[in-house]
C-alpha cells in the first residue's frame, strides 16, 4: 500500500521479452498488485511474466493476462484499468514494458491522486532539462506538435507532453469511463484526456525522467503516426464539444465555434483578394493591417484561455476551460484573412 491506498500498476506488453524481466524486478514493494496485459505477443513475453511470477519472491502478486488477438496498446491499458477496477484498487498506475519508466518517479506520480489533488496524473518528460539531449529529435518535435493539438482536443491547457504513457488514475475515474468504447491503439492517452474532460475530471502533470537507449524497441514510425494521430485529434475535439457542451450542458459557446468556423473560408477569400488587389507598398500597408487584426484577436483569444486557469475552481464553479471561452473561436476568420493575404503577396504577380 502506499499512503493508506491500494495500488495496482497495469504493464501494457507487446514483444518485450528482453525488458520485462527488469520491469518487474524494479516495481517498488509499496506496489500491491502489478497486471501485465500480453497483447497477443508472437515472442516469449509470457512465458518470461510466468517465470517470474513461479521464481520470484514477490511472484505472486504479478497477474497475467493474456490477449488471443492484439488489440493495440490501449486496448492493453483499458483491459488492465479493467482489472484493476473490478478488483477495486483505489489508484491504476501504466507503466510500460519496456522499463523506459523509472519507479523513482512513481511516488511523485501517486501523490496528487493518493491526496485528492487530482484524478489523473501523468508524467511529463519535456520538464527535464535534458530532455533534448536524450529523447530523439524527431520524437521531440513530433510529441511537442501532438502536445498543442491534445491541449486544444482535450481542454487541458495546462499538460503537456501528451504522449507519455506514465500515468496514475484514481478510482472515481477508473469506475466513471466506459473503457469498451476507448481508442484501442497509440492515440489511447490522447483520448482520455478528452474522455476525462467530458466529466470535469482534474489532470496535473508530473516531471518523469526520460530513458533511452536501454535496449527498447519501437515501432512507432512517426511521420507515419503524427499525420494519424492529427486526424484523431481532429475528430475527438469535434467529439467533446458535441458531447459536453451539446449533450450533457448546451452552452452557448458552440454558436461561437459554428460562427468562427463559418467564417474562416470567407476570410481566407478576403485575405486573397486584399492580397491580389494590393501590391507593393499598397500590398505592404493591408499585410500589416491583416497581421495586426490576426495577432491582436490570437492575443486576445491566448489571454481568456489562459485567464481562468489561474481563478480559484471554488469560485468559478464550471467557469469554461481550455478553448471554452466564447470570443477564442473567432480568431478563425481574421487568422484565415492573415493567411489569404500572404498567399496572395506571394503568388499573384
Amino acid at each position: 500500500m502506499y499512503k493508506g491506498k491500494r495500488i495496482a500498476v497495469v504493464v501494457p506488453a507487446y514483444c518485450e521479452e528482453r525488458l520485462i524481466g527488469v520491469t518487474l524486478e524494479t516495481m517498488p514493494d509499496f506496489v500491491d498488485r502489478v497486471i501485465v496485459v500480453d497483447d497477443a505477443s508472437p515472442d516469449a513475453t509470457a512465458e518470461r511474466v510466468e517465470a517470474y511470477r513461479a521464481e520470484a519472491a514477490d511472484g505472486e502478486r504479478v497477474e497475467l493476462v493474456v490477449h488471443e488477438e492484439n488489440q493495440g496498446v490501449g486496448g492493453a491499458i483499458a483491459s488492465g484499468y479493467v482489472r484493476a477496477r473490478d478488483e477495486g484498487y483505489d489508484v491504476a498506475v501504466v507503466m510500460a514494458g519496456d522499463a523506459q519508466m523509472d519507479p523513482a518517479d512513481l511516488p511523485a506520480l501517486l501523490d496528487p491522486v493518493v491526496e485528492g489533488r487530482a484524478d489523473y496524473a501523468k508524467g511529463n518528460r519535456l520538464f527535464t532539462g535534458d530532455a533534448w539531449k536524450v529523447i530523439p529529435r524527431v520524437r521531440y518535435l513530433g510529441n511537442s506538435m501532438l502536445s498543442l493539438l491534445t491541449k486544444i482536443a482535450s481542454g487541458y491547457w495546462q499538460v503537456a507532453d501528451s504522449q507519455c504513457g506514465y500515468t496514475a488514475l484514481g478510482r472515481k475515474a477508473l469506475a466513471t469511463l466506459d473503457w469498451s468504447a476507448t481508442y484501442r491503439r497509440f492515440g489511447q492517452p490522447n483520448d482520455l484526456l478528452v474522455r476525462l474532460n467530458l466529466y470535469n475530471f482534474r489532470v496535473v502533470d508530473v516531471p518523469v525522467k526520460p530513458i533511452y537507449g536501454i535496449g527498447e524497441k519501437s515501432g512507432i514510425k512517426p511521420f507515419r503516426m503524427i499525420p494519424r494521430l492529427a486526424l484523431l485529434l481532429l475528430r475527438l475535439f469535434f467529439f467533446r464539444m458535441w458531447n459536453k457542451y451539446v449533450i450533457r450542458d448546451f452552452h452557448p459557446l458552440i454558436f461561437f465555434y459554428t460562427l468562427g468556423i463559418g467564417l474562416f473560408l470567407p476570410g481566407l477569400g478576403l485575405g486573397l483578394y486584399l492580397g491580389g488587389r494590393f501590391r507593393g507598398w499598397s500590398g505592404l500597408r493591408s499585410l500589416a493591417v491583416g497581421g495586426t487584426v490576426a495577432i491582436l484577436a490570437v492575443q486576445t483569444w491566448v489571454n481568456f484561455e489562459f485567464w481562468p486557469t489561474y481563478l480559484p475552481e471554488r469560485t468559478y464553479p464550471g467557469f469554461p476551460h481550455g478553448l471554452e471561452f466564447v470570443i477564442g473561436p473567432l480568431f478563425f476568420a481574421p487568422v484565415a484573412m492573415l493567411v489569404g493575404v500572404l498567399v496572395a503577396a506571394v503568388t499573384i504577380r
